[in-house]
């Protein structure tokens, strides 16, 4: 996994979460991380909410040794965060750390390797005698960027695709609708009885919470009509090979992020402000000097 003498180290840059269960999860998949690379020096930081932030990993790092970073960010689809936050913080380390280099690698993407954890997950919440009357609807953060949304909408296609459940359908917990119980109630019309729904989400945490309390709310609202949850991807093995092969990517310098419909680079309409927008650092509350304002998830 690392070149003989080299001095390069992996950052792998999390989100953060007001619930310790969510740091936790990500503590962990960082160790799967680590153990698929004995010889790598991997360490994991956040942006907000959860410490430890990117300025002590990327202390932790130097400290060992490394002289060259690549950082993925944990994130499943490109938005704000992956494309804005994580990219400024970096430049801030580079000026904290004359001599360090940083290369910066792609969020973790549409990548076939979790549609299969998400059919896996869907298959242990519906029988296999219901599958082809149950539909299910993929749940995903929101955001304030159409390309991240559209891309969750890409997603519910292409777990559509050959599998056995006759609709898919998408819905965001958050910044953008449909809601889970606009969702829910879309198919309630269209005559289905059964619904399985999924989390795109790595971790637990508030937000996680919310999808399955609303589901259960609404199947409890409605009698008749059955929401099975199927819950969220979790530390999983394959999410680790997953960052390990971002790493991998970054160190080649073939990073494919997507700029076509990019609001930073394209005039969305309603979004034509962001273009060229100069992209700014979040600052952790755990870092000194620094208050944190207004972002709320």
């Amino acid at each position: 996994m690392k070149p003989e003498g080299s001095d390069v180290g992996l950052l792998v840059v999390g989100h953060g979460s007001r619930d310790p269960r969510a740091a936790g999860e990500f503590r962990r998949l960082v160790g799967a991380v680590r153990e698929r690379a004995p010889g790598l020096a991997v360490e994991g930081g956040f942006i907000e909410l959860s410490p430890p932030p990117v300025s002590e990993a990327v202390r932790s790092l130097v400290e060992g040794g490394v002289r060259s970073i690549a950082a993925v960010p944990l994130m499943l689809l490109a938005a704000g965060h992956a494309k804005d936050d994580i990219p400024a913080t970096l430049v801030r380390e580079r000026l904290t750390h004359p001599g360090l280099s940083f290369r910066y690698g792609r969020a973790l993407g549409i990548r076939p390797e979790l549609l299969e954890l998400v059919d896996e997950r869907i298959r242990a919440a519906v029988p296999e005698g219901e599958r082809e009357e149950t539909a299910v609807l993929l749940v995903g953060r929101g955001s304030s960027d159409p390309d991240a949304n559209s891309d969750l909408a890409k997603v519910a296609r292409l777990f559509y695709e050959g599998r056995p459940y006759p609709l898919v359908e998408h819905a965001f917990v958050s910044l953008t609708p449909p809601d889970v119980p606009t969702a829910l109630e879309k198919l309630r019309r269209l005559g289905f009885h059964r619904v399985a729904v999924f989390s795109y989400f790595l971790f637990t945490g508030v937000l996680e919470e919310r999808i399955r309390h609303q589901s259960a709310s609404f199947a409890a609202e409605h009698p008749g009509f059955g929401v099975s949850y199927a819950g969220y991807f979790g530390p999983e093995a394959r999410v680790a090979d997953l960052v390990l092969e971002r790493y991998r990517e970054a160190l080649r310098g073939d990073i494919r992020m997507n700029c076509d419909v990019c609001v930073h680079r394209v005039a969305l309409p309603g979004f034509e402000e962001k273009v060229g927008a100069p992209a700014t650092p979040h600052y952790h509350p755990d870092e000194p000097g620094h208050h944190h304002h207004g972002h709320h998830h």
